[in-house]
């Protein structure tokens, strides 16, 4: 007769490899576009496109955590949730100042650029929420990092429309606009992992 608690804990320990599997998965695509972004944003002169990147920079940081809390306790975990929450808000605050600074100088960024690289943000962000999607239902961290994902896509699909409408209007607006809007997605993610993990860690505390 099998021992159940064995097989529950052989259970747990294949989700975990799973996890960090896909973990590191994603964590290493989100890198790579912080850098592809980050670089034709300011090449491209685009609000839109740096906003894009920092939120890559954000998710492979925030994958980082998540990876480092699979397989420790539920405080760890909510720690780490928090952690990803506060670090959001930051990004989210430093792309409202960059749009802000754009609106007032102006300049019309280069909208190829921005739709060329938006388009490979879009393809590789759609292959990071395949990755996830099994995972999304795991765990708080887990649940977190889908939820990044999800945002990034509608991001990604933001910049393309922005740098059409770039070239339509000749315009830096657009590119100010999705900047602007990229931010508050950024802000209201931020409040929701922050809530959910102040919550986790108020009915977990450390003993």
């Amino acid at each position: 007769m099998s021992d159940p608690c064995a097989a529950e804990c052989c259970a747990l320990d294949a989700l975990e490899r799973r996890q960090k599997r896909t973990l590191k998965a994603v964590l290493a695509v989100n890198a790579g576009m912080f850098v592809v972004e980050l670089s034709a944003g300011l090449i491209a002169g685009s609000s839109a496109l740096l906003a894009d990147s920092l939120d890559m920079l954000g998710d492979a940081l925030a994958y980082g955590v998540t990876l480092y809390a699979v397989g420790r306790g539920l405080l760890w975990k909510a720690r780490a949730a928090l952690f990803k929450g506060v670090l959001m808000w930051a990004f989210g605050l430093f792309v409202l100042v960059d749009a802000t600074y754009k609106a007032v100088s102006g300049g019309v960024p280069h909208y190829e650029t921005m739709g060329i690289v938006g388009l490979v943000a879009l393809l590789a962000n759609a292959l990071c929420l395949g990755l996830l999607w099994r995972h999304r239902s795991d765990d708080l961290n887990m649940r977190s990092v889908w939820l990044c994902s999800r945002n990034d896509i509608l991001a990604n699909v933001a910049v393309i429309v922005a740098a059409a409408l770039v070239y339509a209007s000749r315009s830096v607006w657009p590119d100010v606009v999705v900047g602007l809007g990229i931010a508050i997605l950024f802000l209201r993610s931020a409040t929701g992992v922050t809530v959910d993990a102040s919550r986790a860690l108020r009915q977990h505390p450390a003993s």
